[in-house]
């Protein structure tokens, strides 16, 4: 099931892929059934880490029905990416973040909660592996994606295809499924494809730019806490 260069067919997943090491990405949690919990769960996964507000969180209707049982063995933690409704940011991105040329917004305005994220990352490590997802599982996914990637040494050109894998996915769910609101919608690939040459070299220019591991560590990561998450990205520690 642990394809680098492919989707995770985790059942119900919507836009899964791994991202490093022991690290994946994935859009809303909810998508997954029993089954898909259960193959995460074989794939070492041990861990989800949620991007989302809190509001967000939540169940719907066309959700399928999983029993509390099916998370046994995992720990669910909320670790937002941002604050919602946050003025300075909202003026600068709209509703929510939907285009890397923002990452390096979010990542001036809330430090400490991408700090919070490897954070988590970090005590993740002790348990397995570990998700992130957020709603489509494209930017709030793609920015940490991102610098997870850029933590294990992964190419420019190899960090802007996972954007591109990301988008490309969520978009393929927005042709089968409709998308969640009217800000969103389905792009046909002659429209798509220039968007995300552009949009793919913007994630590797806010990752270059922001010299992830210096960022965490100005921002309150420990030492000892970025090894662990090197180490859960299959990276060198960092001493």
């Amino acid at each position: 099931m642990n394809r680098a260069d492919g989707p995770m067919d985790w059942d119900g997943a919507v836009n899964a892929w791994h991202v490093a090491g022991g690290v994946y990405r994935m859009g809303r949690r909810e998508w997954l059934t029993e089954a898909g919990w259960r193959q995460a769960y074989s794939d070492g996964v041990r861990t989800v880490i949620d991007l989302r507000n809190t509001s967000e969180a939540r169940r719907r209707d066309s959700d399928p029905l999983v029993a509390d049982s099916a998370f046994a063995g995992m720990t669910i933690v909320s670790a937002p990416t941002e604050e919602p409704g946050h003025p300075g940011f909202t003026e600068i991105s709209g509703p929510y973040l939907n285009d890397p040329a923002y990452y390096a917004d979010n990542a001036r305005i809330f430090p400490e909660k991408l700090a919070g994220v490897f954070r988590e990352l970090a005590a993740a490590s002790m348990r397995g592996n570990a998700v992130l997802h957020c709603a489509a599982g494209r930017d709030r996914s793609g920015m940490v994606a991102a610098m997870v990637q850029d933590l294990a040494g992964d190419s420019d050109q190899e960090i802007a295809e996972g954007y591109r894998r990301a988008a490309r996915g969520i978009n393929e769910r927005y042709r089968t499924h409709g998308p969640p609101h009217d800000r969103e919608r389905y792009v046909e690939e002659a429209e798509l494809a220039p968007v995300l040459e552009q949009r793919g070299d913007a994630v590797v220019e806010f990752v270059r730019s922001l010299d992830t591991r210096a960022f965490l560590l100005r921002h309150g990561l420990s030492p000892a806490e970025l090894d662990a998450v090197l180490a859960l990205c299959g990276a060198g520690v960092s001493r």
